[in-house]
């Protein structure tokens, strides 16, 4: 047991050693950053999906920049698409399980919002098929996905792929990777404002 469970801490550092020395993925980090701020500063908002322990996560990410991350602050808009079950349980009784997040796109998505879709196999149809959505009414169209995801790859603006063919390392991954987008763009609109840290410290962004 004791082996396991060094086994697999081990793994999850290899993993985040490979996203550290990734400069093109950290690049793209920053730039998705970037774009959420320039949304939510335009009064846009970001939308999150996923399937199952990605469903959970974009709950999570959503519930990060509605309430807060580090420190108080006024709230950030984000939604999750997985929280309704009516709209959830209709579409997919009455379209189709595809459409279960992009239905809900056309609904209430704007051009100007951020859409981030989060599947670890980049196979997702429904993922998929919301972004396409997104992209068709100008909304950008974000992946968190694993390390080989071309179907992902095609529909994106911009695609986070963690370096892992394993589910669950994905899963962390996207979870670190969510965490510090969400830390840019908290620390970017409301640091200088809220930050109690740049009373006694530079906080570079």
């Amino acid at each position: 047991m004791r082996h396991y469970i060094q086994s697999e801490i081990r793994k999850t550092q290899t993993m985040i050693q490979h996203i550290l020395t990734d400069q093109e993925l950290l690049a793209k980090v920053e730039n998705i950053a970037r774009a959420c701020v320039t949304a939510l500063s335009a009064g846009r908002k970001i939308i999150f999906a996923g399937n199952g322990g990605s469903a959970a996560d974009s709950q999570h990410l959503a519930a990060e920049l509605v309430s807060r991350f580090s420190y108080d602050r006024p709230a950030l808009a984000a939604i999750s698409l997985t929280t309704d079950t009516s709209a959830l349980t209709a579409i997919g009784n009455d379209y189709a399980y595809e459409k279960l997040f992009s239905r809900q796109i056309e609904a209430v998505g704007q051009a100007g919002d951020i859409f981030i879709g989060i599947s670890t196999s980049g196979k997702s149809p429904n993922v998929l098929r919301a972004l396409e959505t997104a992209k068709q009414r100008k909304i950008m169209a974000i992946g968190l996905t694993g390390q080989h995801a071309p179907l992902m790859a095609e529909r994106c603006d911009l695609v986070l792929n963690v370096p892992s063919t394993e589910t669950p390392k994905i899963q962390e991954g996207h979870i670190m990777l969510g965490h510090i987008i969400c830390a840019l763009i908290e620390e970017t609109l409301y640091g200088a404002e809220y930050n109690p840290l740049r009373k006694t410290a530079a906080v570079e962004v």
